[in-house]
């Protein structure tokens, strides 16, 4: 490690080549052990430093890579403007050293220090990486505060600081979550099924188009999947069990969803039958063999015929089934300009995409007045809070219930 001479008593390199997080190397008064926002009490970190208690904060996202290198990233970028910029340690920040930092990421200077040159994309311990690749959006700005105050939180939580200068910040009243608006009415999906059927099937290539479509969106509204649970699962993954009561046997799809959590989603009837009806366009039996490795969905060009056994094509990459679910949108929309129907609901299909089919799952569940805790499970939901936000239909009769009998009558009120 180079030694300095511009801030010898701050780091150990020079203004110019900062260190990433895991290279700071600072003299005692710089470390954080007598930072004046220490706390007195007892504290549940072994940190004795500002740079071990950041360290043992980011351990905490160690199983989530991408949430592990934002968390870095940010703490990272304070950590090193507050050494060289404020000359204290990140346990002495204040309140006004935060403000200032806020506007420093909209304008990271100077910029040989902070800012990446143009077109570089050194690694971290490259002498030219630099913090930045350039002046940081609002909405950029706002994730790094967001994760800033999650980091001086749990310092003050663990005992390491005594206050989270952050938690001054002036904060937005906290607003009812809303209804989701991200799905398509009874009309639009019956517009998205209609141009899916009314696809040409002259050829062995439009056949397959058709029958991939067909499944697809079935997989999206019947099961209720993300598009990462397409690409990530597999046909392998549908089973048969028992019903505990009646004997009756059920198909389901074991489904390893967001955050790595698996949920056993209802396999109905209808998607068994759509199931086998893609099996068959693909050439392979009616239903899946247990374990079967085969992908939810295949390339157009792929038959059993053609590809013998044991070979089974790579699962297909998220932005080709985005792909694939923009151009059914895109037809539809223009299916629906082409019989004269409104432009309003048009842009609307466009600005579809398969979340909005998931969505679209969840309201028509909710509204066929499904149990909202099984509806919560089938979509994987955390917890109740979030699968409300599907409940149109019950907002709506509530409002026809309460106009129907609650009046003023300010007519009929004449004088006593």
């Amino acid at each position: 490690m180079r030694e300095t001479s511009q801030l010898p008593n701050v780091v150990s390199r020079s203004v110019a080549t900062l260190p990433p997080l895991e290279d700071i190397a600072v003299v005692d008064e710089m470390s954080g052990r007598h930072g004046s926002n220490r706390s007195t009490g007892k504290c549940q970190l072994s940190a004795e430093t500002d740079r071990e208690a950041v360290l043992a904060w980011l351990a905490r996202y160690a199983d989530s890579p991408n949430t592990l290198a934002n968390a870095r990233r940010e703490a990272e970028r304070l950590v090193l403007w507050a050494l060289t910029e404020r000359g204290k340690p990140l346990s002495s920040l204040t309140h006004e050293d935060l403000l200032i930092y806020r506007r420093f990421l909209a304008n990271p200077q100077p910029a040989a220090r902070w800012v990446m040159a143009p077109g570089r994309k050194a690694g971290r311990r490259d002498p030219a990486w630099r913090p930045f690749a350039g002046p940081l959006s609002e909405a950029s700005i706002r994730q790094s505060m967001t994760l800033l105050n999650s980091l001086l939180s749990w310092l003050v939580e663990a005992g390491y600081l005594a206050g989270n200068p952050l938690s001054l910040s002036k904060r937005r009243r906290k607003t009812p979550q809303p209804r989701v608006t991200r799905f398509l009415e009874a009309d639009l999906w019956a517009a998205v099924r209609q141009t899916i059927l009314a696809m040409p099937r002259e050829t062995p290539r439009q056949q397959a188009v058709y029958a991939r479509a067909r499944w697809l969106f079935s997989l999206f509204f019947l099961g209720g999947l993300r598009i990462s649970e397409v690409v990530g699962n597999g046909m392998g993954d549908f089973f048969m069990r028992s019903d505990a009561q009646s004997g009756e046997q059920r198909w389901w799809l074991q489904a390893l969803g967001k955050g790595d959590k698996e949920r056993m989603i209802p396999a109905t009837t209808e998607l068994m039958i759509e199931l086998m009806a893609y099996r068959r366009s693909l050439e392979l039996s009616d239903l899946p063999a247990p374990g079967e490795p085969s992908p939810l969905l295949f390339p157009v060009a792929w038959r059993r015929s053609k590809h013998p056994a044991p070979h089974w094509p790579v699962p297909m990459t998220r932005s080709a089934v985005h792909g694939i679910v923009k151009e059914v949108f895109d037809q539809a929309a223009n299916r629906w300009l082409a019989d004269g129907r409104g432009e309003e609901q048009a842009d609307r299909l466009r600005a579809a995409s398969s979340h909005w089919l998931r969505h679209t799952a969840g309201t028509s569940l909710a509204n066929a007045g499904v149990n909202l805790s099984y509806v919560r499970d089938t979509l994987g939901h955390s917890d109740l809070s979030t699968t409300s936000i599907y409940v149109h239909g019950e907002d709506d009769a509530r409002h026809a219930a309460v106009s129907g009998v609650h009046r003023i009558s300010w007519d009929s009120a004449g004088p006593s």
